[in-house]
C-alpha cells in the first residue's frame, strides 16, 4: 500500500470514530438535559435522600442520616383532618436529595414550579424540612413539581412525625442502603427488559423516573424475580418477615440466603432473640418432627430488617 493511501484511510478512520464517539457520548447527554423528571424520580429521590448506595458521608452502609417517609391524615400544624397525604420528613442536618440541591437535574418545567410554587430554595438542611411531590397544570400539560411544605404549609419535621404512627412511617431510604449492601441487587434487577417480563412484573420505567436518584440499582445480572413493582404483587409485611428470616419458610427450594442477623438482638417488644433456639425448631419443623414452623420474630422498629422490609414494599 502506497503512503498516500494509509495517510487517506488513517483520516477516514479518525473520521468515523469521532463521529461514532459524538453520537454515542454527546448526543445522549442533549436529549437527557431535556428530560423532565416525573412525579416517581421526585418520589424516589425524597424517599432515598442524598444517596441511596456507596458514599464517604456513610462509608459503612448503616443508613445513617436518611429521611422517613409518612402518611399522614392531620395537619401538622393546625390538627386538622386532610386528605392522606405522603410527606418526606428531613429532620435537621439530614442531607437534601440532589432535586433540591441542583433543580436544573428535574428539568425546565418542574424546576421552575418547584422554585415559584413550592419554594424549595427556602429550604434549610440546618433546620431540617418537610416535602410533598405535587402537580399543576400548566399550557395544558401536568408538571410535577417539589413542594417545600416547611415554608408553604408551617409543616415542621417534628410535628409531622408526631401526626404519624409506627405503621404509618416508612424507612425507605435506610431500607435502600441496606438493600445494596446486602447485595440484593447481584441477583434480583428492578428493570424488566422484554415484552414477557412486562406482564409479569409490571410495566417497565420511563424515561425521567430516575432524574436525581444515586444510583439506581438497576442490577444486571438476574438469578432471582425482577422486583419491579413488587410491593404491589406482595404486600404482605408477615410474608416479607418469614421470607428474609428464612426463604426456605415460604419457598421450600429458595436459594436465597437468611437475613435473620438482619435482626438485631432485641425483637420489637424488647425480648432477645434466641437464634440458636429458633434454628433447632425449625430443623425439627423441616424434618416432619413437629406441624408449625416456630413463629419469626417482628422486628424492632429501628432495626435494619425493618427498614430493608420498608423499602421492598415501597416499590409499587
Amino acid at each position: 500500500m502506497a503512503f498516500r493511501e494509509y495517510k487517506i484511510g488513517t483520516r477516514m478512520f479518525g473520521l468515523a470514530f469521532g463521529t461514532s464517539m459524538f453520537i454515542t457520548l454527546y448526543m445522549p447527554a442533549v436529549d437527557i438535559q431535556n428530560v423532565s423528571a416525573t412525579s416517581i424520580a421526585m418520589d424516589r429521590q425524597l424517599s432515598f435522600g442524598r444517596v441511596g448506595g456507596f458514599s464517604y458521608e456513610d462509608p459503612f452502609l448503616q443508613g445513617d442520616a436518611k429521611p422517613i417517609t409518612v402518611q399522614i391524615s392531620q395537619d401538622p400544624k393546625t390538627g386538622a383532618a386532610i386528605e392522606s397525604t405522603r410527606a418526606f420528613v428531613y429532620e435537621a442536618n439530614v442531607p437534601f436529595p440532589n432535586g433540591i440541591r441542583h433543580p436544573r437535574i428535574l428539568g425546565k418545567a418542574p424546576s421552575a414550579a418547584s422554585a415559584s410554587k413550592g419554594r424549595i430554595a427556602e429550604a434549610s438542611e440546618a433546620q431540617g424540612a418537610v416535602f410533598l411531590v405535587r402537580e399543576t397544570i400548566e399550557g395544558g400539560v401536568a408538571v410535577p413539581y417539589i413542594e417545600n411544605a416547611t415554608a408553604t404549609r408551617g409543616w415542621t419535621p417534628a410535628a409531622t412525625l408526631s401526626k404519624a404512627s409506627d405503621s404509618q412511617r416508612l424507612l425507605v431510604g435506610k431500607g435502600k442502603i441496606m438493600f445494596v449492601r446486602e447485595g440484593c441487587w447481584w441477583c434480583h434487577t428492578l428493570l424488566p427488559e422484554q415484552t414477557q417480563d412486562w406482564q409479569y412484573f409490571g410495566a417497565p420505567p420511563m424515561l425521567g423516573d430516575f432524574n436525581g436518584e444515586s444510583p439506581t440499582a438497576f442490577g444486571s445480572d438476574r438469578k432471582a424475580p425482577d422486583l419491579t413493582h413488587v410491593g404491589s404483587r406482595n404486600s404482605s409485611r408477615e410474608w416479607m418477615m418469614m421470607h428474609f428470616f428464612n426463604p426456605r419458610l415460604v419457598q421450600s427450594h429458595s436459594i436465597m440466603p437468611r437475613y435473620d442477623y438482619l435482626w438485631g438482638e432485641k425483637d420489637a417488644s424488647g425480648n432477645t432473640i434466641d437464634y440458636d433456639g429458633w434454628r433447632t425448631a425449625y430443623t425439627a419443623y423441616a424434618a416432619g418432627e413437629s406441624i408449625y414452623p416456630p413463629e419469626v420474630p417482628v422486628p424492632a422498629a429501628d432495626s435494619e430488617a425493618r427498614a430493608l422490609i420498608d423499602f421492598v414494599l415501597n416499590m409499587k
